[in-house]
């Protein structure tokens, strides 16, 4: 043990104590949240350029009841289509919308021409416009008075409200979305650490093997040792990152998020965390003319709540050195069998499978978490760690967090065990590319 915790403090400090490790340590949480907002920034800040359109309608109906905005420009015209294409031919910001004079009855009965490549936002927004108003005309051909007023009146908006039913405990508001998104962020966040991490193991054993340190480092540690110190210091520094990480995120939680929300929508959010009734609030709020979105006040009470913040922490910290564990074992093995890192692809893919597998079963939570194949993955070793933690902020039963712990690291105890007997013999095999018919031969040695 004063060999393996050796071999851990030299593993550990050689990685932590280097700028690069604090530099991504500090960046990484910047760059998610960067990435995160980033669409909504685009979409904000990007802006697009404002598309003419001259309207050549031979109905009569549509060009004067379509709106303008701040992507589309119509000006209805009263010239042929040939002249209306030959003016402003050069002006990519130029395009014609022909409307046939049977457009009511053959709703195909619709051309757009452009100058320049068009988009689907504008094709889209051009569509909707004239999809209402053909509606709208049909309707008046059952001559009902006060039409207009009437759709408004019986136009009507559904805020969904969930609740967890849960035996002996009293029935809480929950977010499918808000729990789905999340899911994926942690299970995207262990798929890159179960990656990056693993392969950096097998990295330095191939590097020390072609270097022959580990050829002077056996004749005093065993192979088993050095596998371990090597295994468990890259994981202490894997979790040295994720409580830096857990740290950042439970201030943001719990200290940038209020300070930065309105008042009043953080005093609804307070309330329902206190078990307060969120459709009571969402009346009570309308009665005063504030209208709030049920979805995003759980979803806020959600990512606001530290006990909430921290079970997710705490679950995630486990699974991620649980699996790194089992995948680090793997990685070493392969990485003491072979000389450089190119011999090592067709053997790492026996070992990326699993990994890939449980990404593209990540993917399905948001429709079904509860699937077969997504709760049986979130059982399986080698896609627990990362199909889990898509499942655990949908809610779902301790008992099933815990026998996937157990079985977790059940399994890396026996992949310790096999992948040390390849270790011990790869270690002194130099000059040779192994199969996995002679892994599976060293086995048994």
């Amino acid at each position: 043990m004063n060999n393996i915790g050796i071999i851990i403090g030299r593993e550990y400090k050689e990685r932590v104590y280097k700028k690069s490790f604090i530099i991504t340590t500090i960046l990484m949480p910047v760059l998610l949240l960067l990435l995160s907002a980033a669409p909504a920034l685009i979409m904000r800040y990007g802006g697009t350029t404002k598309r003419n359109f001259a309207v050549i309608d031979k109905s009569g109906i549509i060009a004067s009841k379509l709106v303008s905005d701040d992507e589309v420009e119509f000006t209805p015209l009263e010239s042929s289509l040939q002249d209306a294409l030959a003016a402003n031919y050069e002006d990519d910001n130029y395009g014609v919308l022909y409307i046939g004079e049977n457009i009511l009855t053959d709703t195909n009965d619709a051309k757009l021409y452009t100058n320049s490549s068009s988009s689907v936002t504008i094709e889209a927004n051009i569509s909707k416009q004239i999809e209402k108003i053909i509606e709208t005309e049909r309707l008046k051909q059952y001559n009902i008075e006060n039409l207009d007023k009437i759709l408004e009146q019986v136009k009507a908006s559904v805020h969904l409200t969930t609740f967890r039913n849960e035996k002996e405990k009293e029935s809480t508001a929950s977010s499918s979305a808000a729990a789905s998104v999340v899911g994926m962020i942690l299970g995207f966040i262990l798929y890159f650490f179960l990656v990056i991490y693993g392969s950096i193991v097998m990295t330095s054993v191939i590097e020390e093997k072609n270097s022959r340190v580990l050829d002077v480092m056996i004749s005093t540690v065993k192979p088993f040792q050095m596998m371990m110190g090597k295994i468990l210091g890259v994981a202490a520094v894997a979790a040295t990152q994720i409580i830096i990480w857990g740290a950042i995120i439970v201030l943001i939680a719990s200290v940038v998020i209020p300070s930065i929300m309105p008042s009043d929508l953080m005093e609804n959010v307070k309330a329902v965390q206190g078990g307060a009734d969120i459709q009571a609030l969402v009346a009570q709020s309308g009665a005063q003319g504030i209208e709030i979105d049920t979805s995003m006040l759980t979803a806020m009470a959600s990512i606001t709540d530290t006990g909430y913040i921290t079970m997710i922490l705490t679950t995630l910290f486990l699974f991620l050195i649980g699996g790194f564990l089992l995948y680090a074992a793997l990685y070493a093995a392969i990485g003491a069998s072979v000389d450089q890192a190119q011999d090592a692809q067709q053997l790492t893919i026996v070992i990326t499978a699993p990994i890939i597998v449980a990404f593209v079963v990540l993917m399905m939570i948001m429709q079904d978490p509860n699937s077969q194949i997504v709760y049986w993955c979130s059982f399986i070793p080698f896609t627990s760690p990362i199909v889990m933690m898509g499942r655990i902020p949908v809610g779902i039963p301790t008992s099933e967090i815990i026998t996937s712990l157990v079985l977790l690291y059940v399994t890396f105890i026996a992949a310790v065990w096999l992948s040390g007997k390849i270790y011990k013999i790869g270690v002194s095999m130099h000059g040779v590319k192994p199969s996995l018919k002679d892994l599976w031969r060293w086995l048994h040695y």
